[in-house]
């Protein structure tokens, strides 16, 4: 089944495999969902919100995780399936013993020492944001299963090679004025990050190292988000904020090994790509306005739509497909 986050909580969508219009049915009543996350070998889903940090072991029931900062931008587990994390505004981490049972109980959770201290010799946040950054995307590998790595909004990108312990600043040094505006980091093995900023799209294979810009000379520089699947990189560009999105001029791009960005013909640029996952081997994206556009054989399919609540509309849409393990 498919589940969508928006401004006003998680739906669940049906009818993507059949011949007719889609239905949505509310999961969870939850404002502003920035995430809606599941990992391998650990069950159930999550959903990061500013109302807090959320777990359903099958899609239907939801608890809420007390999460010591209310506002959860991000979620991630660790490899081995031990270890929770929540990223919030102000921006903090904080990890939860996950091995042991869902941590619904705040004295469970405990600040990432470590990147506190980082975040004291920084100045992040912008003063229209109230001088406060949120921790935007955080991401693990099996490749790496020590390694842990945090996108902040406004920030930058950060590795940490130890858990949270000890962190490295990973600047993208490239002629572009919000390149430490990180709205997502996506992680296609262990070494290679793809990031999306409000200044392009950036690719780096030596763990932020080093950064190879992928949108050139495109219109479009500002990105919300990327998805990678089959080997090829997909993600919906805008030329400016999500203020400006209902004025279109947008663009659908993909991109192979590395390569510059290519825009591609889409059903709807009038409307950004912002949300993505893969249904039966095929890719699916959600835009800002709650198109639900699926890539076929024979190209680009709208076959759906999500509820899209509130004047600005679609600011996040994440999406991932779900199917409950069945009990043996």
């Amino acid at each position: 089944m498919l589940i969508a986050g928006t401004d006003d909580g998680v739906y669940r969508i049906s009818g993507l495999r059949g011949s007719g219009e889609t239905t949505a049915e509310t999961l969870l009543d939850a404002e502003k969902v920035f995430r809606v996350k599941q990992f391998d070998g650990v069950d159930g889903l999550f959903a990061a919100a500013k109302s807090g940090l959320y777990h359903s072991p099958d899609g239907n029931e939801w608890t809420a995780l007390s999460v010591p900062d209310e506002e959860v931008y991000s979620v991630t587990v660790d490899p081995s399936g031990e270890r929770l994390y929540a990223g919030t505004r102000p921006a903090r981490l904080f990890v939860a013993d996950f091995g042991s049972g869902v941590p619904s109980d705040s004295e469970a959770w405990e600040e990432v020492i470590g990147f506190r201290a980082l975040r004291d010799r920084f100045d992040w946040g912008l003063e229209r944001h109230d001088n406060l950054a949120q921790v935007r995307s955080l991401c693990t590998h099996p490749d790496a299963p020590a390694r842990l790595v945090a996108g902040v909004e406004v920030g930058g990108v950060y590795v940490s090679d130890d858990g949270g312990e000890n962190w490295q600043t990973r600047c993208i040094d490239c002629d572009a004025p919000h390149t430490d505006d990180i709205h997502h980091l996506a992680l296609e093995d262990g070494e290679t990050i793809v990031a999306s900023t409000g200044s392009g799209l950036y690719r780096s294979t030596d763990v932020g190292r080093t950064w190879t810009r992928l949108d050139g000379d495109h219109d479009q520089r500002y990105f919300r988000g990327s998805f990678v699947h089959g080997g090829t990189l997909y993600a919906g560009g805008a030329p400016a904020s999500s203020s400006s999105w209902e004025e279109g001029n947008h663009a659908l791009f993909t991109s192979h090994g590395g390569e510059s960005l290519e825009r591609i013909s889409f059903p709807t640029l009038d409307e950004v790509a912002i949300g993505w996952c893969a249904v039966d081997g095929d890719v699916l994206t959600a835009t800002h306005r709650g198109t639900l556009i699926r890539r076929r054989s024979d190209g680009w399919e709208t076959v759906g739509s999500v509820p899209t609540p509130g004047r600005v509309r679609g600011r996040y849409m994440p999406l991932t497909w779900y199917e409950p393990r069945r009990e043996r």
